[in-house]
């Protein structure tokens, strides 16, 4: 009975409480800041998104927006399962190729294009095209834009490969491009895709205004039975630029008609070869067009298989001389992916493992600070 009485006793006090908890919140008024916030246009070049695709749930990542100037949150988009985003050229949207389950893990598979407003961090619109997406880790070309905008390229692996072009002005599938044994869409200019190829070469593809393609021609690049190159490759203009996982730079210019091999060139001497010296981690790649510089994740033990490991030692090398510049470092969790900014007063952002997003000013080399917890696992930032 007493215990009776104590359960009765304390369900009514709670009761009460809860009851004077719904009035106290029924009186205030609604907050009209939240989800509301409109962010200024054009977008500051140093704005970032950080792509978390969540390991521990895949089924539903984020796209983190970020002021790195004033080390602040600006808001989130939610995305579906290890969506690959990427903005427009004119700052207007951020796309994402996301997948949806009608049952949340399970049941029909759904592929949309989301076109959200950089502003509103709302979708501008939405369309759904072919269930083939490629179900990948984030990065940089699984989703891509032509120069002036009028195409989204989406990466798709089922396992066959190909590219759904997706016209943004008639808001349309515009067709699928097949790219047999080979990976990502790298832009070139307003109507050409490069796909790199498993057996070393690299594809080149016009398309006309329409989204169809009319041309395509194959070059060699390198390879891969004597190295390993990694695909996830950064670019001034139509000049790419890849490193295999021992430290040689591969360059491509694909601003002819047919891909152009430049001469390869090395990011480690010989005594920091035998040291160990070699790039390494997810994103390990960025480029500062503006100062015509390479930023290099680089381990300095470095170890067969084990090359994709985060790192807290950047190497900045002048892509005119090909000659290293300057070591950029952190002391705090290690960094996995690198993005650089392309105004005159550039940054270098790097996620780290922690949760968090070391920040440099590249035009003194300088660690300027850290925001920590705002991810819990992303791959990939972008900027404007």
């Amino acid at each position: 009975m007493r215990i009776t009485r104590i359960l009765a006793q304390t369900t009514l006090a709670l009761g009460v409480s809860l009851a004077g908890v719904h009035m106290a919140h029924a009186e205030l008024p609604a907050d009209k800041g939240i989800g509301q916030t409109v962010l200024p246009f054009p977008p500051s070049p140093h704005r970032a998104y950080m792509i978390d695709v969540e390991f521990d749930s895949f089924v539903a990542g984020r796209v983190i927006v970020i002021d790195p100037d004033q080390k602040k949150f600006l808001g989130m988009v939610s995305t579906g399962f290890a969506a690959p985003s990427t903005l427009s050229r004119d700052g207007k949207q951020l796309y994402s190729a996301d997948i949806f389950y009608s049952r949340g893990t399970r049941g029909t598979r759904t592929d949309v294009l989301t076109a959200w407003n950089t502003s509103t961090l709302s979708p501008d619109w939405e369309l759904e095209i072919p269930s083939k997406r490629s179900e990948s880790l984030t990065q940089r070309f699984g989703l891509s834009t032509s120069a002036d905008d009028r195409f989204v390229y989406v990466y798709n692996f089922t396992p066959s490969t190909s590219i759904t072009v997706v016209d943004t002005q008639a808001k349309a599938v515009a067709g699928e491009i097949a790219i047999p044994g080979c990976v990502l869409s790298y832009p070139v200019g307003k109507r050409r895709i490069a796909s790199l190829c498993g057996d070393g070469s690299i594809q080149l593809l016009t398309l006309d205004d329409s989204g169809k393609e009319t041309a395509r021609t194959q070059t060699k690049f390198f390879d891969p039975n004597a190295e390993k190159l990694v695909e996830r490759a950064v670019n001034v203009g139509d000049t790419f630029y890849f490193t295999n996982t021992t430290g040689t730079v591969h360059t491509l210019d694909l601003s002819g008609p047919e891909a152009k091999i430049l001469p390869t060139w090395s990011l480690v001497s010989d005594e920091e070869r035998k040291a160990g010296w070699a790039p390494g981690g997810w994103q390990l790649l960025a480029v500062a067009p503006k100062l015509n510089r390479l930023y290099v994740l680089m381990h300095d033990a470095h170890e067969a298989m084990k090359w994709e490991d985060p790192s807290n030692t950047i190497w900045a090398f002048d892509l005119k001389t090909q000659k290293k510049i300057a070591t950029l470092s952190t002391e705090g969790a290690p960094i996995w992916s690198l993005q650089a900014t392309s105004d005159d007063t550039p940054l270098l952002l790097g996620i780290n493992v922690g949760g968090g997003m070391e920040i440099f000013d590249l035009k003194s080399n300088k660690h300027t600070g850290t925001m920590e917890k705002l991810h819990k696992t992303a791959t990939q930032i972008l900027s404007h």
